[in-house]
């Protein structure tokens, strides 16, 4: 019974292959779509309702085109295409761009156009090679789409571009053979052979995609919920816990691991007094200026958190002469700025404390270091900057001989230097 089974050969026609498309379209799309109604990426409703099309095309087409009355021949056809064009369309909402709806309908509706054209419709081979590359266009696109996206892993970057490109390499095949074939043997070939071989392929490329799209979409929940977890709501900066995230990544790097590390560590002056006199909108508005101040005022590299209410920090790769001027451009920069903030004259101002270690270090202790010297900042008179001396384990001289000793400083009276007691250090400040 298992040898008179095994030997009997079922055939896998077209209609048979059509039918299990359309199945498995609709069971995707409704599968994407429950997926759109738990996570709420708008993406996810193109991409179900692009498959949900795309197995109604398939359905007119296994019902025939005389079957259905009042509706076009290059109806289901045309429809197939715009699935494809709403596939392109979703991979572009997906990474937050814009639909070009022009581009996602030029396809089909061209279809329809250039069918109703005799001398076209006359020779068949014109329909599969236009369909061949309307298809093979938008897949493209697709895949251009997803390479565009640069904040995937590598690792998940790679399928997202290959199984698009490699459906819209299978769909210039026909092109090619319909043209070295005669018109009547190439069209007969292509129907019997190519056809089923494109509705199968084109089965499991939808599998394929819908799983891709699952796997970016988590990858997108993820990101959300981990950068909500390090990111201040009111400025977008960092919090005190992304900022040790970030420390840590930028000390596994291997080229910033034997670099120092500076931090700085801002207050705004009077801020409960800005508070009170303006109200808590105005003085919402002086920290997400601060936040703006502090950014535009440092490398693109750099890291800038708000650790809590009136309190930031920074943190880059470089010595403390480097953090002492970052730290005086940003207190320059904040104190014109802060003139003025929502048509009301505040005379907002910063204090900033500087603390620096010849590599990447436990950043806590480095924070710590940092807000000793913004409190003898705010204890010298506010808005300035005030930075720790590195400590150096060497004999002890007279004070004279230390100043003369100690690095030029910038210009101006803003700037103070500190050395704050260590284990095993002097203790000695200098100001």
């Amino acid at each position: 019974m298992l040898d008179h089974g095994t030997a009997t050969q079922i055939p896998l026609d077209v209609t048979t292959l059509l039918i299990v498309a359309t199945c498995v379209a609709a069971l995707l799309g409704l599968f994407l779509l429950f997926a759109w109604s738990q996570d709420r990426i708008r993406a996810l409703t193109w991409w179900g309702a692009a498959y949900l099309i795309g197995g109604f095309a398939a359905a007119l087409w296994i019902a025939g085109p005389h079957s259905v009355p009042f509706i076009p021949e290059t109806l289901p056809s045309a429809l197939l295409l715009l699935s494809c064009g709403m596939i392109w369309s979703a991979a572009r909402l997906f990474h937050g761009r814009k639909i070009l709806w022009v581009s996602m309908s030029f396809g089909p509706l061209s279809w329809m156009m250039v069918c109703t054209w005799p001398w076209f419709s006359a020779a068949g081979a014109n329909r599969v090679i236009l369909a061949s590359l309307i298809v093979a266009a938008y897949t493209f696109l697709t895949a251009a789409e997803l390479w565009r996206e640069r904040r995937k892993a590598l690792i998940n970057r790679w399928p997202a571009l290959f199984v698009p490109a490699l459906h819209g390499a299978v769909f210039l095949f026909p092109i090619a053979i319909s043209g070295m074939m005669p018109e009547q043997s190439g069209i007969v070939t292509l129907a019997a052979g190519w056809i089923a071989v494109l509705v199968l392929e084109t089965l499991l490329y939808a599998v394929g995609t819908a799983f891709i799209v699952l796997v970016l979409t988590k990858e997108r929940t993820v990101r959300t919920h981990k950068t909500a977890a390090l990111t201040d709501p009111l400025t977008g900066l960092y919090n005190r816990r992304g900022l040790i995230e970030a420390a840590r990544e930028l000390g596994a790097k291997p080229a910033t691991r034997a670099k120092p590390m500076t931090v700085l560590v801002f207050d705004l002056d009077q801020f409960k007094s800005i508070n009170e006199r303006f109200g808590h909108a105005v003085g919402e508005d002086v920290i997400k200026l601060f936040g703006t101040v502090a950014t535009n005022s440092m490398r693109v590299t750099d890291f800038v958190a708000r650790l809590g209410g009136q309190e930031f920090a920074a943190m880059f790769s470089g010595t403390l002469d480097e953090g002492i001027l970052v730290a005086e451009r940003v207190r320059v920069a904040f104190e014109r700025a802060g003139c003025a903030v929502s048509g009301r004259y505040v005379g907002a101002t910063v204090s900033v404390g500087v603390a620096a270690h010849p590599a990447p270090t436990n950043i806590d202790a480095m924070l710590a270091r940092a807000e000793e010297a913004l409190h003898a900042a705010k204890t010298a008179g506010r808005n300035r900057v005030e930075a720790e001396l590195p400590h150096v384990d060497a004999p002890a001289a007279p004070l004279a001989a230390a100043v003369e000793d100690a690095p030029a400083l910038p210009s101006g009276n803003t700037i103070a230097w500190s050395s704050y007691r260590r284990p095993g250090g002097s203790g000695r400040r200098a100001a």
